[in-house]
């Protein structure tokens, strides 16, 4: 469809009941505006003439489980209506050129960027070469496109971001040239190959799979590239309660060692242990073994190791009361975790800067306010700055705004939905 023809649609509201299904009704009219804008700072870009294709991918909230995924753990996220959207049309030169909102654009010849340069690492271009890697090696066409991408996800929020994006490239490949063939899981699955190998950043797979899969999802990791995926079916929104995330201001940029460092540990102590990954230990012989570990790992290791083992218990516990509507277990666990994620975790804070301590303040602050409330709240996300989450039950949203707010800014709460779909083509 050209550009014209898509703001018609957009105009004559040809297109609300798809923007209803995934925005909610409230919002249609936002996002047909979010939507119209969008088509024309990609026509202002890269012609008036083209036929588009229009996208979305969610930002994911992380629900249950946390640093547990890239040791084969256990966890509950889900898609929220927070999104990146993108306008898209193929081309024929075998170079993708995207440009996102308040970015420069990035220009990717895919002939001659087919395997990962460290120079490059962290570069968004990295992604874009690495989704296509990844595709072509497992079987899938690729070619180029033109884009323009705005997301509402913020950059460092702890709703992953750059996962979105991954996805939102598998998305693009997927509709312009394999048919929308290509199952989000394994979308998701060379998201995580493209930032591993392409970007240099060892994360595990659950804020890609959140992202493309939709909706409240649980995943054992467990097997290797075969992630088990359970669909829950839960409102949060019709129990009474918002999903409340708390951006505090602090960025992720520059917190890859930080990051990098949560994996690393915990697999040192499995690798102690003659193990690849700490799913395939056995608690009681760590605790066995810890006079030996500490000289060999340390004790931070140690306690990331202990917080891993009791975060899986938590969360298969928390999805079977999700799918029970039992809230006081769920939120009980939701408490447990976001304690453990502070004291043995350690990801509240980097101890490269500790006079900025955000997420501390937030959680302080959450516990000050809804400790007699029957709420939850934790650490969001990966950590070390960023988001906190918390359940809040509906008549309790505004003071707790107001009180996050009053301390962390205007708009720094913001109140969320869960969405059915994850990495869609719209149009």
């Amino acid at each position: 469809m050209k550009t014209a023809d898509m703001m018609k649609e957009l105009k004559n509201g040809a297109l609300d009941a798809r923007l209803g299904a995934l925005y909610g009704a409230d919002a249609i009219t936002a996002q047909k505006e979010r939507y119209k804008k969008a088509i024309a700072e990609f026509e202002a870009l890269y012609g008036k003439d083209r036929d588009i294709r229009l996208f979305s991918v969610a930002g994911r909230s992380e629900l249950s489980g946390n640093h547990t995924d890239h040791n084969r753990g256990r966890v509950v996220a889900a898609s929220i209506d927070l999104d990146i959207i993108a306008v898209a049309s193929a081309t024929e030169d075998g170079v993708i050129r995207v440009k996102s909102e308040g970015f420069p654009e990035d220009t990717v010849d895919l002939a001659g960027f087919k395997a990962p340069r460290e120079e490059r690492f962290g570069r968004s271009d990295a992604i874009i070469a690495g989704m296509c890697a990844g595709l072509a090696k497992n079987g899938y066409r690729t070619g180029g496109f033109v884009a323009y991408t705005t997301s509402s996800v913020l950059k460092g929020s702890g709703l992953s971001s750059s996962a979105a994006f991954e996805d939102m490239i598998g998305n693009i490949e997927n509709h312009l040239y394999n048919d929308g063939r290509i199952d989000n899981v394994e979308i998701a699955k060379i998201a995580q190959y493209a930032e591993n190998e392409f970007f240099g950043k060892p994360c595990g797979l659950m804020d890609q799979t959140a992202c493309a899969v939709g909706g409240i999802v649980a995943i054992d990791f467990e097997t290797e590239g075969a992630p088990v995926i359970e669909k829950i079916d839960f409102d949060i929104t019709a129990a009474g309660y918002n999903l409340c995330i708390v951006n505090t201001g602090g960025n992720h940029a520059d917190l890859t060692p930080d990051y990098a460092a949560v994996p690393t540990e915990m697999k040192a102590v499995a690798a102690a242990m003659g193990k690849s990954v700490l799913r395939e230990t056995d608690e009681d012989a760590v605790i066995v073994a810890i006079p030996t570990l500490r000289e060999r790992v340390g004790d931070r290791a140690i306690l990331r190791a202990l917080h891993f083992f009791a975060e899986n218990r938590r969360v298969a516990l928390q999805s079977a009361a999700l799918k029970a509507g039992d809230l006081d277990a769920f939120f009980d666990n939701v408490i447990a975790s976001g304690r453990s994620s502070f004291c043995y975790l350690q990801n509240v804070y980097t101890t490269k800067n500790v006079a900025e301590q955000g997420l501390s303040l937030a959680l302080c602050l959450a516990e000050r306010y809804l400790s007699d409330k029957r709420a939850a709240w934790r650490v969001h996300g990966g950590g070390f700055a960023g988001t906190v989450q918390a359940f809040v039950r509906a008549e309790d949203v505004k003071g707790f705004a107001a009180l996050m707010e009053s301390v962390f800014g205007e708009g720094s709460c913001m109140v969320l939905r869960i969405r059915g779909e994850g990495a869609t083509l719209v149009c």
